[in-house]
């Protein structure tokens, strides 16, 4: 019907505004917030057609005898369609939202200073592999746009050279994509995954480890030979943190082993409680509220936290993200309950059957549109739910293929272009980065490691099977 089509135009309009936003300047938190009310606004108001027809039987038990109207249609989308993305819109907000202010806490005590005190070397080389290593390995346990823009401080910091600091950034990106993806709670689309039980964390992060390092490491060693031997370091000391930096060594690493160990322990915590993965985060950024106060009580007294400085770009790269990740999920959501992305997928799985076509297509997308808005479309073809009760294809089920790919793909494939993350977006507005420069001289040896990975991916996918 042609409400249907309107609301997809307006996502697919949405994804224009947010694949140029380097052009029009309109940011892409805002596009995405916008298309994901208004898309529900036209679906409230054509919604009695679309419920009749894709949800009749729940919609004759809400009425439980009821005379159907236009007030009791819009009473059922709000209680029992609605709800349901917002829900876990919430869900993931609400993660990111935790392991964000857990991040802001471990960074204000002083808990990451010593990471620039041990990647600091005048060895080019070392230095950039020191400063991928932690990039990955944190972006596998936060966020990618934290990790990233806290990286990107720590390496601004220690190289005064600014042709220099474009190579350090451009591995800082990748490492952070790459690491993201490895684990369920690196990257929004596997924490999505995670949450509707489409994966576990351990399978997940046992079927990409390989193909993740795999892409980091390829072009990072490229990388590396574009630099000289040696690199100017600025050897100065810390920032000033006001008086937190009396907290000695054995309390900073008691308070990062609450805050990252805690999040380690996630997966378990979901696994024994079935509870939605952002209660535990939550509970983690709990206790380390508590021992962040017992440790910094004189400084409450004295009212000296208001000294501590929190970087602007991550404050407000934080509030964007998680207004995006909203925005994105009520919108493919609306078009989702339109059943016009189940005619797509129908369409598709009439003349190909293969999750790997979809997977390349997914990357393609993704280096020009936002990696998680693309993996969230692709992921809307196969709900899990359905998958698990019509015993469809092998790779849509639990820990199938297809959820590995497309998370693989997007996030991987993000790193071609800047616009194709929110990492990118990070670096390309500190350093002002041309994209031009990015792809001539990051984005082709990004994509190499991508489909290198990729390949590594298809050839141990039923090794994966057997975890």
């Amino acid at each position: 019907m042609m409400m249907t089509i309107i609301i997809a135009v307006i996502l697919l309009l949405a994804f224009v505004l947010i694949s140029t936003e380097n052009i029009t300047n309109v940011n892409r938190a805002a596009v995405a917030i916008f298309a994901g009310t208004v898309g529900w606004m036209l679906y409230v108001g054509w919604g009695a057609d679309y419920i009749t027809q894709w949800h009749q039987q729940e919609y004759d038990a809400f009425l439980n005898g009821a005379q159907p109207d236009a007030f009791n249609a819009k009473q059922f989308i709000a209680q029992e369609v609605f709800l349901k993305y917002i829900g876990r819109a919430a869900e993931i907000a609400l993660f990111l939202l935790a392991t964000m202010t857990i991040v802001e806490i471990l960074n204000n005590n002083g808990c990451f200073d010593y990471l620039a005190k041990w990647v600091k070397t005048r060895s080019s080389r070392r230095l950039l592999w020191r400063l991928t290593a932690c990039t990955f390995l944190i972006s596998a346990n936060l966020d990618n746009i934290t990790t990233t823009v806290m990286m990107l401080v720590i390496m601004r910091e220690l190289v005064t050279n600014r042709k220099h600091r474009l190579v350090y950034g451009g591995a800082i990106v990748i490492a952070a994509n790459a690491g993201g993806a490895l684990t369920v709670i690196g990257d929004p689309a596997g924490l999505v995954l995670w949450n509707i039980g489409a994966v576990t964390a351990s399978n997940f992060s046992f079927s990409l480890l390989i193909p993740c390092v795999v892409a980091c490491v390829i072009p990072v060693y490229m990388l590396g030979r574009m630099l000289p031997e040696r690199v100017d370091i600025e050897w100065r000391s810390m920032p000033y943190r006001g008086d937190d930096t009396n907290l000695n060594l054995w309390q900073r690493f008691l308070m990062l082993f609450v805050g990252i160990g805690g999040l380690w322990f996630i997966p378990s915590f979901h696994s024994i409680t079935q509870l939605s993965p952002f209660i535990g985060a939550l509970c983690v950024l709990s206790v380390l509220w508590v021992v962040n106060e017992i440790f910094n009580r004189k400084l409450m007294n004295v009212d000296k936290m208001s000294q501590r400085r929190v970087p602007r770009v991550l404050q407000y790269g934080v509030i964007q993200m998680i207004l995006f990740v909203v925005g994105i999920m009520l919108a493919i959501g609306a078009v989702q309950e339109t059943g016009a992305i189940k005619w797509l997928a129908t369409m598709y799985d009439e003349q190909l059957h293969s999750p790997w076509i979809l997977g390349v297509l997914a990357g393609g997308i993704s280096c020009v549109l936002d990696n998680f808005a693309t993996a969230m479309t692709f992921f809307s073809f196969h709900t899990f739910k359905d998958i698990s009760e019509t015993g469809a294809l092998e790779a849509f089920t639990q820990n199938g293929e297809y959820w590995k790919i497309i998370a693989y793909a997007t996030a991987l494939g993000g790193n071609t272009l800047l616009i194709g993350s929110l990492s990118g977006i990070a670096w390309m507005k500190m350093e002002n980065v041309r994209m031009g420069w990015f792809f001539r001289n990051v984005g082709w040896k990004a994509l190499l490691g991508a489909v290198i990975g990729l390949a590594v991916l298809y050839f141990t996918a039923d090794w994966h099977a057997t975890l």
